[in-house]
């Protein structure tokens, strides 16, 4: 071949990868518009969510504290009303072989 046909391929070659390279980067470009519009969404809801549950935070440690003084006063009654239940289930033996 000669050198002016070595030389037109070289420049159809770049010419082609350049395109195929611009039309990746469009379709690229497409893509993370996509995505940024769903990350916005997504930022809008995380930002409701925020507002919606920034009134539980002060609610939660009432309800804590109340439930840890429940704990105290109920734990003995209910630890020994197991303890009835357990003795009165409890099979007694008989002498035989365990």
């Amino acid at each position: 071949m000669s050198f002016q046909t070595l030389l037109i391929l070289t420049i159809v070659e770049v010419v082609v990868l350049v395109a195929a390279l611009a039309v990746y980067l469009v379709l690229l470009t497409g893509r993370l518009r996509s995505i940024a519009g769903n990350l916005a969404k997504v930022a809008w809801g995380v930002r409701a969510v925020e507002v919606e549950v920034s009134a539980v935070g002060p609610a939660v440690t009432q309800v804590n504290d109340l439930l840890e003084e429940l704990t105290g006063v109920l734990l003995p009654h209910v630890a020994e009303g197991a303890e009835r239940l357990a003795a009165r289930t409890r099979p007694t033996s008989t002498g035989g072989p365990a």
